[in-house]
């Protein structure tokens, strides 16, 4: 059943379940960067570019580290946020308690609490993961490779600009 607000993929929408991607080949590149500059090439050019995808091939995780953990780190990383969710708890409270204005008293409690059980929280979980995991890290996926697909109704002609775009011509069209 659809709804009046959702777009089956037939009418240009993305499908609902993954799918792997359809369509030819026109470009392949080794950074995303030059993938997204082949497409805006395309779109410089009126070509339509709903027909075309980008996806990127040979996945990999990369976790970069960004340094050791500490506990005045862990401390610090816990009662921030902590703090914070005290103090809505604490505005929250103050906002409907008895009296005139705004309360000071539960915004302070809440405050002092929310930090407390943030502390308490992020030393327990790092006590007990101590020596498995004593660093930060960020993860990113990225691709080996990303190659432009397009629907073969307009594939030759996207081959034929990016081939322009490898010659270093300008689109045909501003």
């Amino acid at each position: 059943m659809t709804s009046p607000f959702s777009m089956s993929a037939r009418q240009g929408g993305q499908p609902k379940l993954p799918t792997p991607p359809s369509g030819w080949p026109i470009g392949c590149y080794p950074t995303y960067e030059e993938a997204q500059r082949a497409v805006d090439y395309l779109a410089g050019d009126d070509f339509p570019v709903s027909d075309v995808t980008i996806v990127g091939v040979d996945l990999m995780l990369v976790e970069r580290v960004m340094g050791k953990l500490s506990w005045g780190k862990v401390l610090v990383a816990g009662a921030v946020p902590g703090a914070w969710f005290g103090l809505l708890i604490g505005l929250l409270l103050g906002l409907f308690s008895q009296g005139e204005g705004l309360v000071y008293g539960p915004v302070v409690v809440g405050i002092a609490a929310g930090t407390a059980f943030g502390v308490v929280l992020a030393a327990a979980n790092f006590g007990m993961n101590k020596g498995k995991r004593s660093f930060t890290s960020t993860s990113q996926l990225v691709a080996g490779r990303y190659d432009v697909l397009c629907l073969p109704r307009n594939a030759e002609r996207g081959r034929d600009l990016l081939a322009k775009l490898a010659l270093g011509q300008p689109p045909s069209t501003p």
